[in-house]
């Protein structure tokens, strides 16, 4: 990785709710517009990843979740930045979803992910998703 790239620390929830994941579509006019990914946003100072991967989903889509797991971090270079992603596993507790900082939403069985675009980034933790939740 190029360390000269400003790096951006970065929080996704994985909300499991009756079998299901929920997916958001970034709006228009954002960085990776219009790619499907799992709610989330930029861990602030002094906030762990669980902490930040709740708080987003509040804000994003009005959805309460509480943290469980943590999985293995995922670095990624753009042309322009450097991510670090940190997946965490979340329990649903309240809330369907609204649409406050997404363009859609969705409550996806496992098999859909591989049908809808996320980004690069995110190919392999969609692939060990789909893998495990089809094993059971």
């Amino acid at each position: 990785m190029n360390a000269t790239k400003p790096l951006v620390v970065v929080a996704i929830a994985l909300v499991f709710r009756e079998g299901r994941l929920l997916v958001t579509r970034r709006p228009n006019g954002v960085h990776l517009a219009g790619f499907w990914e799992f709610p989330g946003g930029k861990v602030r100072g002094g906030e762990s990843p669980e902490a930040c991967a709740e708080r987003e989903l509040l804000e994003e889509v009005g959805v309460v979740a509480r943290a469980r797991r943590r999985r293995e971090a995922i670095d990624w270079e753009y042309a322009e930045r450097r991510v670090t992603l940190h997946p965490v596993e979340c329990d649903w507790v309240e809330g369907d979803g609204a649409l406050r900082e997404v363009a859609e939403l969705r409550w996806v069985e496992p098999c859909e992910l591989t049908e809808l675009a996320f980004p690069d980034a995110n190919a392999n933790l969609v692939r060990s998703l789909v893998n495990e939740l089809r094993s059971g």
